[in-house]
């Protein structure tokens, strides 16, 4: 439904932003797109919704191309919904009124529905009544998404949807949020520095370097089967090792403990993460992580051996 052709853009004065992207979203898809700040990735959702001419190339939306400021006195696609980090909302009204601002008021039982399924989804139905400017900044994010919901769009585009959301609530909301636009059949793309947002809810992901794609595929296989190491850092720590004379790059979870490794490592450090501890070590003279179901004291030598190279 959505088609990026050959787009390149520029902002005035400056150097490239983007260059050369390519790629298509079909109705109710999720596409992740990752890479770090300042690479382009809150640019190209300002272009997809219409916010941003592009120098060259097209977009498409189903038959209806996507045009900028230049053609639209008002600018922005009626059919998506643009949440951007600044969240644009109105502070002196209430959650719910905020929600329901874009609803018919000549349906007032129905947009009361509607608001009160958004409140689940962003789990804040007990904020209903609080004005918006005594909200935390995270829980303005939320409401924010909600708003963007209200009409049920058929492409919602978030930037850093989770950046402002306390842990304990972004896993719960997450999960919530994607089960809700897949229920929809609402297609999604996320730009994110968030490897989670990816590998649990996305269909694709997309990595952007130096202004261009460097790896388009489902998260799964970007994970297992990293090309290079910007991409395999983006989930998780990553070492590059030389292994039979060829350079592997491996998750410190793929090295493990063994008195048959072939690698032997001095401890320098323990980080203690929950379910596991991360060492830090060093190999070669170069640092090397690995997991572990304890603490390792420091300075102590070790050998590792390896699980699978990815």
């Amino acid at each position: 439904m959505l088609q990026v052709n050959n787009i390149s853009f520029q902002y005035p004065n400056q150097e490239q932003t983007l260059e050369n992207i390519n790629f298509t979203l079909k109705k109710g898809e999720h596409l992740c797109i990752m890479g770090e700040s300042g690479c382009g990735k809150s640019t190209l959702l300002k272009i997809i919704y219409g916010l941003l001419d592009v120098n060259n190339g097209t977009l498409f939306w189903n038959d209806t191309q996507i045009l900028g400021p230049a053609y639209y006195l008002v600018p922005g696609m009626d059919f998506f919904k643009y949440v951007a980090q600044d969240f644009d909302l109105m502070p002196y009204t209430s959650v719910s009124e905020n929600i329901a601002k874009f609803l018919s008021r000549f349906y007032p039982e129905e947009a009361k529905k509607r608001t009160e399924e958004l409140l689940e989804v962003i789990e804040m139905t007990e904020f209903a009544d609080v004005k918006v400017k005594n909200l935390s900044g995270g829980q303005q994010q939320r409401v924010a998404i909600a708003r963007a919901l209200a009409k049920e769009p058929e492409l919602l585009l978030l930037d850093e949807p989770f950046s402002q959301i306390d842990n304990f609530k972004k896993n719960s909301l997450r999960r919530k949020l994607f089960r809700y636009l897949k229920e929809k059949n609402i297609a999604c793309i996320v730009a994110t520095h968030d490897g989670n947002d990816a590998l649990s809810f996305a269909n694709k992901m997309m990595v952007i370097r130096n202004h261009t794609v460097i790896a388009a595929d489902t998260p799964s296989n970007l994970y297992k089967n990293p090309q290079e190491k910007y991409v395999a850092a983006l989930f998780d720590d990553i070492n590059e090792v030389i292994i039979d004379g060829k350079q592997e790059l491996l998750y410190p979870h793929q090295l493990q403990i063994s008195d048959e490794g072939s690698l032997s490592v001095s401890v320098v450090t323990s980080y203690f993460k929950g379910s596991h501890w991360l060492i830090e070590s060093i190999y070669n003279d170069q640092p090397l992580f690995f997991t572990n179901t304890s603490s390792i004291d420091e300075k102590k030598t070790v050998l590792l051996r390896v699980q699978n190279c990815l």
